[in-house]
């Protein structure tokens, strides 16, 4: 099987992204529960886990691609002073999410490549959820506190 050299660029690029939310999500769950919010703390475990799925994903597909997954150099985890500051931070891990995933997708329907567009548009999906429930809760904590 011939594989779009870019495509497997996209792919990568995708992989990077979502081992360095892994490890922001998960770094920012240690903060918080040495915060002593453990909801906080179990919410960003969740967001960690659900990003690692992301990762499996992907790597199964350049797997079977028949390219080894290699995330490349994660840049260091965004953290703060205080939630504000996680979330703002987390707001724009997402929308950057996002850009690559709807850019990625666009070269994936260019290449006719569906099987690599319907993981992309489903990855895509989740991460413009995580965007909306992340607005929710700037939302909640400007209205309540």
């Amino acid at each position: 099987m011939r594989v779009d050299p870019r495509t497997l660029g996209w792919l990568s690029r995708a992989l990077t992204h979502e081992m360095s939310a892994v490890q922001q999500y998960l770094a920012q769950s240690v903060l918080a529960r040495l915060w002593g919010d453990e909801a906080l703390a179990a919410h960003l475990r969740r967001e960690a886990v659900e990003e690692m799925e992301h990762a499996e994903r992907l790597m199964e597909r350049l797997i079977l691609l028949g390219m080894a997954p290699s995330a490349g150099n994660l840049p260091p985890a965004r953290l703060g002073r205080g939630v504000e500051d996680l979330l703002a931070a987390d707001r724009q891990l997402e929308a950057d999410a996002v850009r690559l995933y709807q850019e990625a997708l666009a070269h994936a329907q260019r290449m006719r490549d569906a099987d690599s567009a319907a993981l992309l548009e489903g990855i895509l999906g989740e991460e413009l959820a995580h965007v909306r429930e992340l607005d929710e809760m700037m939302t909640e904590r400007t209205q309540h506190g």
